[in-house]
């Protein structure tokens, strides 16, 4: 979408998101700081925060996709932002190399929304297909473990039988499925008369609130949020 056909919805639910994603880093980096303590890992609350924030963004990342390319695919702009997205990949998986031996990033959410977006892009006009192929990702994504996949370079897809050593691991399968159901919620909110006064009404959605702000900026917040919470936690454990 254009900055003049922006959606105040979109933005303030991306914003949402954000806010959710700031939260959970700031508590991840206060354990990490010894700070506090937290189970990221086991802790069912963690782990269900985490799944609903990352559901959030890929979510938004399908209808995002329906609603800049449903009149026709522009390539040039899909190649563009993606190549956005696998350069800020590769900084995250070298400073994630540099800070968590041997946890480092090498498929998380940047990685997946780099992926996803020339996967998914293919269904933008087929609503009925992306919700029902989908779905069936997500079921069999979350359900389905093959000993074939333990190889590491297909640790990207998701079958594996166990989890990687990683910071942030947001696997093909069941992810894809959820950005295809966004797509299908990006129909319905353009061909439906509710839809259309959600997608259109400025009201609570206002360009001059923060979450929409956040929504607009949400990968330059993405790239900056850590590096400025690690900054000013361990100055504090340093100096304090």
């Amino acid at each position: 979408m254009s900055p003049a056909r922006r959606s105040h919805l979109i933005d303030s639910m991306r914003g949402t998101a954000v806010v959710f994603m700031v939260i959970y880093h700031f508590c991840y980096d206060l354990d990490h700081f010894r700070i506090v303590s937290f189970d990221f890992h086991d802790g069912l609350f963690w782990v269900n925060f985490r799944t609903l924030i990352v559901s959030l963004f890929l979510t938004l990342v399908g209808i995002s996709l329906m609603l800049a390319h449903h009149k026709g695919i522009r390539w040039r702009r899909a190649l563009q932002r993606v190549l956005v997205l696998v350069a800020c990949s590769l900084l995250i998986s070298i400073v994630s190399y540099w800070l968590f031996p041997g946890r480092t990033i090498w498929f998380g959410i940047l990685h997946f929304i780099a992926v996803a977006s020339l996967l998914a892009i293919l269904f933008v006009n087929q609503p009925v297909y992306s919700l029902i192929i989908g779905i069936t990702l997500i079921i069999f994504g979350n359900t389905v473990t093959l000993i074939e996949f333990n190889q590491p370079w297909l640790h990207w897809i998701g079958l594996m039988t166990y989890k990687p050593l990683t910071e942030d691991y947001v696997p093909l399968l069941p992810w894809l499925g959820v950005v295809l159901c966004g797509i299908t919620l990006g129909h319905l909110l353009i061909h439906t008369s509710a839809g259309k006064r959600l997608l259109g009404s400025s009201n609570g959605f206002s360009t001059s609130t923060l979450l929409n702000l956040a929504g607009r900026y949400s990968l330059w917040i993405y790239m900056l949020h850590q590096p400025l919470l690690f900054g000013v936690l361990w100055v504090v454990t340093a100096f304090v």
